[in-house]
């Protein structure tokens, strides 16, 4: 995993151009600390840039960026191909040749072999630029789950490219703020994709890629991921065995590493059965060092997960290791945790003091349970979908009532009166309802009710079944906008890659074609999931109620200066909204969101 740039502009000096990717990616050089390079074609106006973080093939032949067929292809890639080593072989056989052992020259001579075919063929969390000379065209492409970040600007003739938003002001576009970014923000607690705080700066979907015509100087999106038709599973032994042998291949081939690896387990289901499988497969391979494995606990009891950690580290033969976070050490670090986020976010502080730990522990790449709730089913919104459904027939006269409550639960009825998707997501997750972003904002509430209800934003499919729909929410909404890309954020400011084994190419296309009834058991959440791996994953980790990872911030949040003192009171509304929380009557996840709305980089 690395950090890539580029800029294509075939009106400007290419030393202009240099310098400007040089300087995009030294801002994000805390993602690459291995290693740098520039490449530049001055006829076509491009530049090519990459901040290395050398996980597989550690050698020089793994220098980015890579160049392939007589330089005729060139590449500047982040992230992690773990079908590689098949995808090789098949090319070998058909006559290419290869000098190093890297991920990345695959990606070159599949493209060769294959055009924007290979793109497809694929399984791993990726974002690269790809020029081709011969066709004269340059491609964006981005992983299928959206797992790795791919920003970009494309307007008057110019294409630039980046992993991250900050690295967009390192250029000399002339850029403005969305002025709604704030609505969505307060609203979701995170900037749904494409959107971010840059009016000229989106994110290019998942499963797509942007081809950059350098003949007439556009631009165009296409989806290449496309999904096989087929018919659900509704055998439950086979689907049990179809899961487990699917899991299994997903661990192993993210265990790929010639740079230290280990696991995040922190006690639940997921990381639980993710270092289990781990430890299985590090076992068979003879040559394998043992598993290592770390864990996050807190003094405060509550919060601490230590007995179901120790429990499944004990089943292994990993090197564990325990790391305590107690309140001074988090007031230590919390400046340079909220310094770290590219995008305005909610979340995101406990990944960065994860990964934090896991970089002192020597290792550069982790797997991690992220995808486990979405897939199976472990999220309340599975148990919600029903009665939401219900809810959403209502007059609109009846559920703008809800904006009267006090309570925040009741309060979000108001957002059912959408009647769409990003009405029923704010009402499962939303953190301030249009009331509340009106007041705080000082603005009008039919304003930020044409905000929200003009956003683009993905649709699901009619035919969903309700607990498809809320595996459907979660997934493009929750996991997609907040969890992975607070992940990707926060692990790569400590050059750490975070792999996420639950959302392997197979296993999702297994899980698309296996009934609901069998995904999503009434009797317990996960319960597909606990079945199939019963024999294995201890009853204590998965027969009690569930633990988000999660830190005592309602408390530590309260006594801290440097966030108090950030909390701004400008206006009646956010100086009761302070008031609410330092009297513990708010969450703390309101004045996070307040805090991190005022940081003044998001300012252009």
């Amino acid at each position: 995993m690395c950090r890539i740039a580029g800029i294509i502009d075939h009106q400007a000096d290419i030393a202009q151009l240099q310098l400007e990717v040089k300087a995009m990616c030294e801002v994000m050089a805390h993602g690459g600390p291995d290693g740098h390079g520039i490449y530049t074609n001055e006829p076509k106006g491009l530049a090519f840039g990459h901040r290395r973080l050398a996980i597989i093939d550690l050698s020089p032949t793994g220098h980015q960026p890579m160049s392939y067929n007589h330089n005729n292809l060139t590449i500047t890639f982040n992230g992690e191909i773990y079908n590689f080593p098949e995808i090789r072989k098949e090319l070998t056989e058909a006559g290419f040749n290869f000098v190093s052992q890297s991920d990345t020259e695959v990606i070159l001579a599949a493209y060769q072999h294959w055009g924007i075919a290979s793109f497809n063929l694929l399984k791993g969390m990726f974002a690269f630029a790809l020029y081709d000379q011969l066709e004269d065209k340059t491609f964006l492409v981005r992983d299928p789950s959206g797992i790795k970040p791919l920003y970009y600007y494309s307007q008057s003739g110019k294409l630039v490219f980046s992993s991250e938003v900050k690295a967009f002001g390192q250029t000399s576009l002339l850029l403005n703020e969305l002025p709604e970014w704030k609505i969505y923000f307060l609203a979701f607690g995170h900037i749904p994709e494409p959107y971010t705080t840059l009016a000229q700066v989106k994110m290019l979907q998942k499963g797509a890629y942007l081809v950059w015509d350098h003949a007439i100087h556009q631009g165009e999106i296409t989806c290449y991921h496309q999904k096989d038709q087929k018919s659900y599973c509704t055998d439950h032994t086979i689907a049990k065995q179809a899961l487990k042998n699917t899991m299994k291949q997903a661990v192993q081939q993210h265990l790929i590493s010639d740079a230290p690896i280990g696991v995040f387990l922190s006690g639940g289901i997921d990381s639980s059965l993710l270092t289990l499988l781990a430890d299985e497969s590090i076992n068979q391979t003879p040559d394998q060092q043992n598993l290592k494995t770390l864990s996050i606990n807190f003094s405060e009891q509550q919060f601490s997960e230590q007995p179901y950690q120790a429990l499944v580290a004990g089943k292994t033969r990993s090197e564990h290791s325990e790391y305590l976070i107690d309140e001074a050490l988090f007031n230590q670090h919390l400046p340079a945790a909220l310094k770290s986020m590219d995008q305005p976010s909610a979340d995101g502080i406990n990944s960065w003091f994860v990964n934090y730990f896991a970089r002192q522990k020597g290792l550069k790449a982790v797997l991690s349970g992220i995808g486990g709730d979405e897939l199976f089913g472990g999220y309340p919104s599975f148990k919600r979908i029903k009665m939401l459904r219900r809810l959403m027939k209502l007059p609109r006269f009846i559920l703008k009532k809800g904006i009267l409550f006090k309570k925040p639960s009741l309060k979000r009825f108001y957002y059912l009166t959408y009647k769409n998707t990003i009405g029923k997501y704010l009402f499962l997750r939303g953190i301030f309802t249009p009331d509340e972003i009106a007041g705080i904002l000082n603005i009008e509430v039919n304003e930020v009710n044409a905000v929200l209800k003009q956003m683009v934003t993905p649709q699901p499919p009619a035919y969903l079944s309700p607990s498809e729909e809320a595996g459907w929410i979660e997934v493009n909404f929750y996991m997609q906008n907040q969890l992975l890309k607070d992940t990707d954020a926060m692990s790569m400011q400590h050059g750490v890659e975070v792999r996420v084994p639950l959302l392997d190419q197979d296993l999702i296309q297994l899980l698309d074609y296996t009934s609901a009834e069998i995904k999503y058991q009434k009797q317990k959440p996960k319960g597909f999931l606990i079945d199939t791996f019963l024999n294995i994953l201890p009853e204590s980790v998965w027969n009690r109620k569930k633990m988000g990872f999660t830190f005592p911030f309602q408390t530590w949040l309260k006594t801290n200066e440097f966030f108090l003192k950030g909390l701004k009171s400008d206006n009646p509304k956010t100086a009761e909204l302070k008031a609410d929380f330092v009297n513990g009557d708010l969450h703390w996840s309101k004045v996070m969101t307040l805090f991190v709305m005022e940081d003044m980089r998001w300012k252009v």
